[in-house]
């Protein structure tokens, strides 16, 4: 058994021919890229159909012939009155928590890579103004 699988396996394999290398090579990328397309097309598309249907559905169902409207009391709503909602107030954040999270806030800040002269330019005036209220004496209130 050993010897038949052994030649079984032993097999040349042929080369593709050289139409099979040009499908492969450059009409199937083609055509994966023409199929990714139209997917995308169709997906924004039926994505931006679904409310003007829905619109036009609901003014189809409307009837368009004139109804008699005899005496018929509506009920007075009532405007349900928004409370407002109360705003928590949270403890002062410690002036020594405040300096590290400026001295993080300077580390992240020194690990930004600019792409030109006027970005640059605004990290260094951030950089300058973190570096002078780590150095302050006391810190704003945050």
């Amino acid at each position: 058994m050993a010897s038949s699988s052994s030649s079984v396996n032993s097999k040349p394999q042929a080369a593709p021919s050289a139409a099979k290398s040009t499908f492969f090579r450059r009409i199937l990328p083609a055509l994966l890229v023409a199929n990714v397309a139209v997917g995308v097309y169709v997906l924004l598309r039926t994505s931006k159909d679904e409310p003007n249907q829905k619109d036009e559905r609901a003014a189809e169902e409307i009837p368009s012939a004139p109804v008699a409207i005899a005496n018929v009391t509506v009920p007075q709503q009532t405007i349900p009155v928004r409370t407002a909602v109360p705003i928590k107030v949270l403890p002062p954040i410690p002036e020594q928590e405040q300096r590290e999270l400026f001295k993080w806030i300077l580390e992240e800040k020194r690990k930004i890579k600019p792409q030109n002269a006027s970005e640059k330019k605004k990290i260094d005036e951030e950089k300058s103004l973190l570096k002078e209220l780590i150095r302050a004496k006391s810190t704003p209130n945050l």
